[in-house]
């Protein structure tokens, strides 16, 4: 069964929170298949992430330490099929 799981991340006060987002990114690079980065203008605080992510243990790893950030809010989608 091929399964598809999509992280959204959004991510308050970039300026202050970015640094920490984008290390967990690095670290867990090889399990992100694509990225999308969306935010309303180039100079906003906030913005919005969606990755698609490997079905693996490792990304579980990832979104539980993202969740543990303060200022981020991590949502995800699984699709089965």
């Amino acid at each position: 069964m091929d399964k598809h799981i999509i992280v959204g991340v959004h991510i308050v006060e970039r300026e202050v929170h970015a640094v920490q987002v984008q290390e967990l990114f690095t670290r867990y690079g090889s399990q992100i298949k694509t990225r999308l980065g969306i935010h309303d203008d180039i100079c906003s605080s906030n913005g919005l992430i969606l990755l698609e992510m490997a079905d693996t243990a490792e990304t579980c790893r990832m979104i539980t330490e993202i969740k543990a950030i303060a200022g981020v809010d991590c949502k995800t989608m699984l699709f089965e099929h």
